[in-house]
């Protein structure tokens, strides 16, 4: 489920000179380069400070958010102690102007010619992204995916521990995967309420994702990470990201057809100037152009 933020703009005070019409926002508005922006405040309508930070940060943010804990949490394991906007920007694959944006968030700033501290930085962001406690976690589908998914050892160091697995499968029920019995999936909603599980993860057949779902939502759990290739059908308080594989596939191939066509438009314009010719012929300049960048005239007997 994609949840769809507004964004307003205070009306202008009476007596104000009226402000010049803003630019219509791109599509691509969110990935612009931006001015920084100021901290957000420390409280507001009687909320916690880092509720009203939570409510203010953009989803995209978000997701940049936890490309930054990884990036910081890698230089703080290496032993730094402080880090710059440009080489977090640069290890984190944004511009710089958009990073500071995103920091400003938490009320972070840094200082002119040191930096940011890591270990601060780590715990904003951990404070920010509810990683500050863990999140229970229970397994749908234990087939290749969901086996794998159990297995994997670096969820409950980020604080998300595996709490309970769930199949339909009989010869699975009762087997330990990852140290943790299977168990039945009529069993989810007893299971997840007595478990506290809070965050779902359906890596079963599609045809039996959304029934899975309603189980998941009737124990009292709040997210779901969706790997099957359907579209569930939800309340609206809970939350859902889903993950396609052969949708992330289709896109990438998507660009690399693009670069093929690309190539083959080069090569086919080869009789336009400067088309489809070698970087460096050996004439001493680019494409055989003179010093000056002009065209050096070729004479054939």
């Amino acid at each position: 489920m994609v949840t769809q933020r507004g964004r307003r703009d205070a009306a202008d005070s009476p007596g104000r000179v009226p402000r010049r019409p803003r630019r219509q926002a791109t599509p691509d508005a969110d990935n612009a380069p931006t001015a920084e922006m100021p901290a957000v405040p420390a409280e507001r309508n009687g909320d916690a400070p880092e509720a009203v930070r939570a409510k203010s940060i953009p989803e995209a943010a978000v997701a940049r958010l936890a490309v930054y804990l990884r990036v910081l949490s890698g230089m703080s394991e290496q032993g730094a102690t402080t880090v710059s906007s440009e080489e977090l920007s640069q290890a984190a694959g944004v511009n710089s102007a958009k990073l500071r944006k995103d920091l400003s968030y938490l009320g972070s700033y840094g200082t002119r010619g040191v930096g940011y501290e890591v270990g601060v930085l780590v715990s904003q962001i951990e404070r920010i992204l509810g990683l500050t406690r863990q999140h229970k976690v229970a397994v749908v589908g234990i087939g290749n995916l969901g086996h794998a998914l159990a297995n994997y050892g670096g969820f409950p160091g980020r604080g998300f521990p595996v709490e309970a697995l769930f199949d339909l499968d009989a010869d699975l029920i009762g087997v330990p995967v990852g140290g943790l019995p299977v168990s039945h999936m009529d069993d989810i909603p007893r299971i997840c309420a007595e478990r506290g599980i809070s965050i779902g993860v359906i890596a079963t057949p599609p045809t039996a994702a959304q029934s899975v779902c309603d189980r998941l939502v009737a124990g009292g759990v709040q997210c779901i990470l969706n790997f099957a290739p359907v579209v569930l059908q939800v309340p609206a308080h809970i939350e859902v990201r889903k993950v396609d594989l052969a949708v992330e596939l289709q896109i990438l191939s998507f660009h690399v057809a693009r670069r093929a066509d690309d190539a083959a438009g080069n090569q086919g314009n080869s009789g336009l100037p400067g088309a489809g010719l070698p970087s460096d012929n050996g004439k001493g300049g680019r494409n055989g152009s003179g010093p000056d960048g002009g065209r050096e005239m070729v004479v054939r007997s």
